[in-house]
């Protein structure tokens, strides 16, 4: 698809500068423009490399800005998201390469996608935006509870083992399937079998041919009409030889009549000639006309056997017709299903031995996947838990723990779980039995950092939830340092993640006219440091203004 280029507009917002130290993997977000969704009315936002924060009172609409971002990456479009009297919400991304993705929803619910101005379908626009963003939403961290979405954790450090089973198990229950549908169906296809063998030795005893109908018609018409075809020859036949007077009589008399003036004249000799032509033509057709003549009675066998041959075909018509070209392509039809099933019945014998030799590949396979999902766990967990232990949880383990499975499934040999424990001396276990929503949060930040690196933009949707202190300031720490490698937007209601921010925009609601109205602004460093203040104690005190700068002039260290 070709793409015209655009640049962002002019913004209402001026943009930040460069962080030096960010260097995104890719292209970054430049820009967002939104348009009546929830309460926002209007708003055009400009973003640059590094870590941003959005923060404000609860119930500003801080997450409105993450389900804007939500629709680019093909998020459903819930209609109650349109402001409250409008036709329909859009929502626009400019990226650093000037590529362009934008989605509009209607209020009767239609959806459009574009890229560059192009339409395109919403997997489309989902498949392209998810290779620039990642959107860990507030219930992201409770999906790590899913058995599934902890298998997927260790099995995306093993893709090639991973497929070589997957392919390995798609073709053992292939097989499985087809020989189950054998034994189940033996007497159904026993009765197929019969009735196409019968429809194809129906056609082909009679063998049709397209076109020949139209000859037999013709000949049934004359073989049908032979007296009175006799009829006609005889009384041509009487005016041309059999009369007494006649044209063959009178055609040998004129040939005579131009013999003298033929020895003298150049023109009466070339009409004698044609004459003669003439003549010996018609004595010719007297002789067609006269067999004709006598052939008054048809041959009865003839006319049987094209009465049965045109009864024949138009039986064939109506049984698998309507046209002869219909009949051929249903003979053809019935002799490709009849190899189908005669190959199954001839397969059904040997198709046991076939499913056991592919179950003993699919354990092969299973065997191998087990081996390296065990060789990567151990240092997938260690690389895990260095970064959990820097998230203000120092006694924090984990592991992945692979369970054996009775039979093989479509994801190996063994179940994969992550057990965790945060404090010293506890046994492992699930971490939905033991994480705290906290501690839930910080391993979510945890994988994020270490797995998440596919995406040039990354963003959090108050990942905090449930941490404060000496935690708040490890994940800001880690938050930092994830932005070092890839532009990271974070919804927090935490002074110490915003305050380690390089780029602080501060969501406000009011009333105006009497509407509710969101909107986004980045803060001054002066608006910045009050803020903080709030966020720390609720008002802005020389306490709590204190407090907040000296948050602010903590070093951002690693």
């Amino acid at each position: 698809m070709t793409r015209k280029a655009r640049s962002p507009r002019a913004a209402t917002v001026t943009s930040p500068p460069p962080v030096a130290e960010s260097a995104p993997v890719g292209p970054a977000l430049a820009r967002l423009e939104v348009r009546n969704l929830a309460t926002i009315e209007s708003l055009d936002l400009d973003f640059a490399p590094g870590f941003s924060v959005f923060t404000g009172e609860t119930g500003a609409g801080k997450s409105i800005i993450v389900d804007a971002l939500g629709l680019l990456l093909g998020a459903r479009a819930n209609t109650d998201l349109i402001r409250t009297g409008e036709d329909g919400l859009l929502v626009s991304g400019f990226w650093q390469d000037e590529d362009i993705a934008s989605r509009r929803v209607t209020i009767q619910g239609r959806s459009t996608a574009r890229l560059d101005g192009e339409v395109v379908s919403l997997r489309e626009l989902q498949d392209w935006a998810q290779r620039r963003l990642t959107i860990h939403w507030q219930h992201s961290a409770v999906s790590l509870l899913s058995a599934a979405n902890q298998r997927a954790l260790l099995d995306r450090q093993v893709t090639g083992e991973m497929q070589a089973y997957q392919a390995a198990y798609r073709a053992w229950q292939e097989a499985r399937e087809r020989l189950e549908t054998l034994r189940t169906t033996e007497r159904e296809r026993a009765r197929q079998l019969d009735l196409l063998t019968f429809q194809a030795q129906e056609i082909s005893q009679v063998a049709p041919q397209v076109g020949e109908e139209e000859p037999l018609q013709a000949d049934l018409m004359r073989l049908s009409n032979l007296e009175t075809i006799a009829q006609g020859a005889a009384g041509a036949l009487e005016l041309l030889s059999e009369a007494e007077e006649n044209a063959t009589g009178y055609l040998a008399e004129a040939v005579r009549a131009l013999n003298a003036s033929a020895r003298y004249d150049e023109t009466s000799a070339q009409l004698q000639l044609e004459l003669r032509t003439a003549l010996e033509s018609v004595q010719a057709i007297v002789g067609e006309l006269r067999s004709v003549a006598e052939s008054s009675a048809p041959d009865p066998e003839e006319l049987a056997r094209v009465e049965g041959r045109l009864g024949t075909l138009s039986k064939l018509r109506a049984k698998y017709g309507p046209t002869m070209n219909d009949v051929l392509e249903f003979h053809a039809g019935v002799e490709q299903e009849l190899a189908l099933l005669t190959r199954d019945e001839q397969d059904a014998g040997t198709l046991d031995a076939e499913v056991s030799h592919l179950r003993t590949v699919v354990e092969q396979a299973g065997r191998c996947l087990d081996e390296a999902r065990s060789l990567r766990a151990g240092p997938l967990a260690s690389e895990l838990v260095d970064v959990i232990r820097q998230l203000g949880m120092p006694h924090a383990r984990l592991e992945f723990l692979l369970t054996p499975h009775g039979e093989p499934t479509a994801h190996g040999l063994s179940d994969v779980a992550l057990r965790f424990t945060a404090n010293p001396g506890e046994d492992l276990a699930a971490l939905s039995d033991v994480a705290s929503g906290g501690e839930l949060s910080r391993v979510m930040l945890a994988i994020s950092t270490v797995l998440g690196a596919d995406t040039p933009a990354v963003v959090f949707d108050e990942v905090d939830a449930g941490i404060g202190g000496g935690a708040a300031l490890a994940v800001a720490a880690q938050l930092g340092r994830l932005a070092r490698e890839r532009q990271v937007f974070v919804v927090t209601h935490l002074a110490q993640i915003a305050a380690r921010a390089d780029h602080h925009y501060k969501v406000e609601k009011a009333v105006e006219g009497g509407r509710t109205v969101s909107r986004v602004r980045r803060l001054t460093p002066d608006e910045r440091l009050e803020e903080i203040a709030r966020m720390l104690s609720g008002n802005t005190s020389d306490a709590a203004l204190k407090h907040a700068r000296e948050l602010l002039e903590v070093p951002q260290t690693s």
